[in-house]
């Protein structure tokens, strides 16, 4: 379900649906597996005959076998008429075991009767081990350790028996088992005695062994006889203290501790077979009550189970069916609860949240007392309840936030507004001082300093204009009439501080209508400002406009660094459409202004790599804003360019609002009358300076209009 959207409903119901699963599940697999219990309990009687008696009989025999090979091999005759009849007799047993085996197959656990069928494949080895015996080619160790890994397997047969109805019954049929491979252990020490008593004296190795299985008997012994509890350990705390018993430990002690490799036997050895058959013979006959008394117990045990069975069947499926009903319907109730919850949250979230923003956007009045009634969910959940007071709480906290913001914002820009009124019109009237002193002097020193003072203060216009547009207002200066777009960005460049770094080609046809004026020439301003600011000092920067199939565009291109794909992305996606201004981010003040300018009329503003490694900016302005001349006013200006003075070319450096200001003594560029003016507004040779004049008047018309 990773990354897939869920209904509430669907994921109550799927929780709800989980336990009821479960239990249902639980609930089967209990019965199941009680039920298959009953029937391998029922079948342990069948068991018990056809495979647990004939493989207790199996291993009788072989015991039995390995004792009569391993006294063989180690006396010095060659007749054994017991032995091959011991033999035969084992081979009757086994092949009595085959035939029970098929009998009890559909009863027997499969793991039982692997091993059984192991057992079996284990008895057709002793054909090859009996002749080794008969022509003695293996040593008596050897022998006694082979015929022991056969009747181990048979002892396996016993350890996949452990089923049982309850834990108790389980744990002393393996002690019963546990005293049996103690008995096993007595058989193959017997075994090994007898084999050495011919010889009289034990090898390295057998003496080695023989320790070995004292300590092996002593401690399998214990364990079985700990693991008794009740009637099953009463008949061995008898033996325990029986003579039989006592005399043995205390011959195994003695033969253990007394004899030596390759050293005379003890004289203790000789008594060593008698006593060990009659505690082999008791243990023989506690091992089958044991036997018997475990089946006895089995058989109420299981009908204990059939009972359990039943009654956790019926109870089992009254509870699945409460379950059921109260799942579902508590699913049903919390599902409407929720969903209603939710159709309260999305309409907060969606609808009234979003409507009350756009309401203080706009600057409307919002009382959030009527905009933030109580969010009521039906329900008596109480969790639900609470979420429902959060939400009611949440949703008067972020109108309240909201509203805040808005008056936080609105006294922002009112303070923006203020202050850059106040210094519009200081910067309007210092101009206006400036231009007098300009038209005062004759002395070119003091002419170059007014008219770099003329330039700053012009700059310094720029900037408070720049906050009256932060705070949303429109700059007081403005055109009736359309200007030609080479002045818009003449006049654009004259408002940069490094302005003789930047070349201007741009045709003087085209005309910019008058209300998008003032808000080109700062637009253009900012982007030719960055270029100078943001390439090296000796490098030039080139505005290039031209016509368009959807307008006019202008391309300000320089060689500076540039800027990475990433950063160049994120200013080009605030240009097109740019957020609220944040006092935080100041950094970016001058492309923030750029965007709501050009947001303000349309015009496309987008930043690409430039081909000499630096930044082009190119600005789109719409075919609405542009309005193409007369035929006959496009060839005035045409002539207008070969008629210009070789020393001031139209499209040179300009400096502030009057172009380069200087004199020879300087050798500075020098001020060439009129040379960049618009043919319309030049004056005849001798007449007053007509566009001094009309500078003039257009710094009072602005101060008038502060």
């Amino acid at each position: 379900m990773a990354g897939r959207k869920r209904s509430i409903r669907f994921k109550i119901f799927a929780v709800l649906l989980a336990p009821v699963t479960a239990l249902a599940v639980v609930w089967a697999l209990t019965a199941a597996i009680t039920l298959t219990s009953g029937r391998e309990y029922l079948r342990v009687g069948r068991v018990y005959e056809h495979i647990v008696l004939p493989s207790r009989a199996v291993l009788t025999e072989l015991q039995h076998e390995r004792l009569m090979s391993v006294t063989y091999l180690g006396g010095n005759s060659t007749f054994h008429a017991d032995l091959d009849a011991q033999q035969k007799r084992t081979d009757e047993i086994a092949a009595g075991l085959a035939g029970h085996a098929v009998a009890g197959r559909e009863s027997a656990p499969p793991a039982l009767w692997d091993r059984v069928q192991e057992l079996l494949r284990q008895l057709d080895r002793l054909d090859a081990l009996r002749s080794q015996v008969e022509n003695r080619e293996i040593g008596r160790l050897d022998a006694l350790t082979q015929y022991s890994e056969i009747a181990e397997v048979g002892w396996q047969v016993y350890d996949r028996m452990m089923i049982a109805p309850d834990l108790d019954l389980i744990d002393q049929t393996k002690a019963v088992v546990m005293v049996g491979r103690a008995r096993e252990i007595v058989s193959q020490q017997s075994a090994l005695l007898a084999g050495t008593l011919g010889v009289g004296r034990m090898s390295d190795r057998e003496q080695a062994v023989f320790v070995d299985m004292a300590a092996k008997r002593s401690v399998l012994y214990s364990l079985g006889f700990s693991g008794l509890e009740g009637s099953m350990r009463d008949p061995y705390v008898k033996l325990n203290g029986s003579p039989a018993y006592l005399d043995f430990v205390k011959l195994e002690g003695a033969v253990r501790d007394k004899v030596r490799a390759d050293g005379p036997l003890p004289p203790e050895a000789g008594r060593w077979q008698a006593t060990a058959e009659a505690l082999s013979i008791t243990l023989d006959k506690l091992g089958g009550q044991a036997s018997v008394e475990i089946g006895n117990r089995m058989q109420p045990a299981v009908m204990n189970v059939l009972i359990r069975l039943g009654v956790l069947a019926g109870v089992g499926l009254i509870a699945l069916v409460v379950t059921l009903l109260v799942s579902v319907r508590f699913g049903r109730r919390i599902s409407a609860e929720l969903g209603a919850l939710q159709n309260a949250a999305v309409d907060l979230s969606d609808r009234r949240l979003p409507d009350i923003v756009r309401r203080l956007s706009r600057g409307d009045d919002v009382d959030v007392r009527a905009e933030t009634p109580p969010v009521e969910v039906p329900g008596n959940t109480a969790e639900v309840a609470t979420v429902t007071n959060a939400f009611t709480s949440v949703q008067s906290t972020a109108v309240q936030a909201a509203v805040g913001q808005a008056q936080l914002r609105q006294g922002v820009n009112k303070v923006f507004l203020n202050l850059a009124r106040r210094n519009q019109s200081l910067l309007h009237r210092q101009l206006g001082i400036l231009d007098g002193l300009e038209r005062q002097t004759d002395d070119p020193n003091l002419l170059e300093q007014l008219f770099g003072l003329d330039h700053l203060t012009t700059r310094m216009r720029r900037h408070a204009e720049g906050l009256i547009i932060l705070s949303g207002a429109v700059p007081g200066r403005g055109w009736r009439e359309p200007v030609a777009l080479f002045d818009v960005v003449r006049a654009s460049v004259e408002e940069v501080e490094d302005y003789l770094r930047v070349d201007v080609n741009v045709p003087l046809h085209a005309k910019l209508v008058g209300p998008a004026v003032t808000d080109a020439i700062h637009l253009i301003a900012e982007l030719v400002e960055n270029a100078t600011i943001f390439s090296p000092p000796h490098t030039r920067v080139t505005v290039h406009g031209d016509l368009a199939a959807r307008g006019f565009v202008l391309e300000i291109e320089d060689r500076g660094l540039g800027l990475n794909s990433e950063e160049m992305a994120a200013i080009n996606e605030r240009l097109a459409d740019p957020p609220e201004f944040d006092l935080a981010d100041s950094d970016r003040l001058g492309l923030f202004v750029v965007g709501r300018l050009a947001k303000r009329h349309d015009i496309t503003v987008n930043l690409r790599p430039s081909p000499y490694g630096g930044t082009t900016a190119i600005v789109l302005i719409p075919v609405e804003l542009v309005v193409m001349p007369e035929p006959e006013e496009i060839a005035a200006a045409e002539r207008l360019v070969p008629a210009q003075p070789s020393e001031a070319p139209i499209l040179a450096p300009v400096s502030g609002r009057h172009g380069a200001k200087a004199t020879a003594e300087t050798n500075l560029p020098r001020r060439v009358k009129q040379a960049n003016m618009a043919p319309q507004l030049r004056e005849e040779q001798g007449k007053p300076d007509l566009y001094s004049s009309f500078q003039a008047g257009w710094r009072r018309a602005e101060e008038d209009k502060t």
